[in-house]
């Protein structure tokens, strides 16, 4: 037989060489065929992407406009300009399991704020000040105790507590942080840890009605102790503390250690039901703190000048006016949005008070509750007020590039909650080193705004400094209106 040959041959013999030239060859005619056809795709792109889209567009318009407003896209426009979209997606969270709506962070209302005032520069009349000229910042809190608290600006981090609200690395970074600027921060409602007393450089304690709240010797470190008995975007209510969804550690540090167990933050204090308990409990707690200032944290609200007299009748150190615009790790809604006074509100009515009962150079004031820029904090030392607390803009400073690793599927706040899917990406060092930047950056914008000004101390500033630009805003902190 004579032997075959060409292609046929190694088409024959699939154990030669040849099939897969053969395979190699139509692999290239393919790959060839769909790059021809994928540039005359892309060449033609204009054409038949616009074509794509006039029809598209074509449908839409004559839908749009031809069909009645009952089955018209339009119709849910105009519900969402109703309702906005804030309240539309909070209704529909509420449909979905018939429970009160908890709401994290704090309200979005538009309340007349701090954005209302000026500062008005000096120039002729008073001269501004060299950026070399020193300028100080130094702060005391509670200047009447035995040992008040001394800190390196007005500026310090509200009460966010752990487990309550923070996973233990994200409150260590805030006490760190804190520490490296040399302010103060807060130990909220939540287990205080001796390493977070090692770790702050002034530890304000909270003390609250929870089982867990400190015990006298913890009370007894702190560099001011604050009796909650409301916040801004809580009112005066209690809270429930689920365990469910802590992890071991952190229910351990509760006393709590069951998944199934439930912690609760009683409504005000359960030992201060009349005038004079109060006074018991600030005498009990100054024995206590060696002479540390002893705070009394209100929410704000119409009858601000009744509770700042019983306060003050109380012997506090230190009064601290949460506004309606405080933050919260979640709140009922309604708390949230629809109770309390305004920030601004508040520090006027409050330094009014106390001007008038002349105690203002006794008893210090700190506020909080929507202070979001050096700027606020400053126009809230010239009206008045001694300190401020933040906490949201310390909160998402805190987290500042890490929200990267949760976003944009997940909110930010998944790394910083005792109870967030993502509380393991946190950087603690990272989270510390950017708040004590951020508190820098803050301090250096006061002293920039006071040197504007042409003022040496902080002490200096006040609200003859301002000017409203703003009606509401005039008639609430009595300014000249421009």
């Amino acid at each position: 037989m004579i032997p075959q040959s060409g292609p046929s041959a190694s088409l024959a013999a699939p154990g030669t060489p040849g099939i897969w030239v053969w395979i190699a060859w139509m692999a290239a005619v393919c790959i060839a065929s769909w790059l021809a056809l994928a540039s005359l795709a892309l060449l033609a792109a204009p054409f038949w992407i616009r074509y794509v889209i006039r029809r598209i567009t074509h449908r839409a318009v004559w839908l749009w406009f031809t069909e009645s407003y009952s089955k018209n896209l339009m119709e849910s426009i105009t519900a969402l300009r109703k309702f906005g979209l804030e309240w539309t997606v909070e209704n529909e969270l509420r449909a979905q399991d018939g429970r009160p709506l908890f709401k994290p962070i704090g309200t979005a209302r538009p309340f007349p704020h701090f954005d209302g005032l000026l500062f008005s520069p000096a120039q002729l009349q008073r001269r501004p000040l060299d950026h070399i000229s020193a300028v100080s910042l130094e702060t005391v809190v509670g200047r009447r105790a035995t040992r008040p608290m001394v800190l390196s600006m007005p500026v310090m981090v509200t009460a966010m507590g752990y487990g309550v609200a923070l996973s233990k690395p994200f409150a260590r970074a805030i006490a760190r942080g804190s520490a490296m600027v040399q302010t103060a921060c807060n130990t909220g409602q939540g287990p205080v840890l001796p390493e977070f007393r090692d770790l702050a450089h002034r530890l304000v304690i909270q003390y609250h009605g929870g089982a867990w709240r400190s015990p006298a010797e913890m009370l007894s470190q702190a560099d001011m102790i604050e009796i909650r008995l409301g916040q801004g975007a809580n009112a005066g209510c209690g809270t429930v503390v689920p365990m469910s969804g802590l992890p071991p550690e952190v229910r351990h540090d509760f006393g709590l250690p069951h998944p199934e167990d439930v912690g609760y933050i009683p409504a005000g204090l359960p030992e201060v039901q009349r005038r004079h308990d109060l006074k018991r409990l600030v005498r009990q707690l100054r024995q206590i703190a060696r002479g540390a200032p002893i705070a009394v944290k209100l929410a704000a609200s119409h009858h601000l000048e009744q509770d700042l007299r019983m306060a003050a009748d109380a012997g506090a150190d230190v009064i601290v006016i949460d506004g309606a615009q405080g933050g919260t790790h979640s709140s009922p809604a309604i708390l949230v949005d629809d109770f309390g006074l305004p920030t601004l509100a508040a520090l006027c009515r409050a330094v009014k008070w106390l001007r008038a009962a002349r105690l203002d150079g006794e008893i210090d004031l700190v506020v909080s509750g929507g202070i979001r820029t050096p700027g606020d904090a400053l126009k809230a030392i010239a009206l008045g007020a001694d300190a401020v607390y933040i906490g949201t803009a310390a909160l998402f400073a805190t987290m500042h590039t890490q929200i990267t690793k949760v976003i944009p599927f997940e909110p930010p706040t998944q790394l910083a909650w005792a109870d967030g899917a993502f509380t393991a990406k946190f950087d603690e060092e990272e989270g510390a080193q950017s708040l004590a930047k951020f508190l820098t950056a803050w301090a250096e914008e006061m002293r920039l705004g006071l040197r504007a000004l042409g003022k040496t101390s902080l002490h200096d500033v006040d609200a003859a400094d301002l000017v409203a630009w703003q009606p509401e805003v005039a008639r609430i902190t009595g300014l000249p209106l421009i």
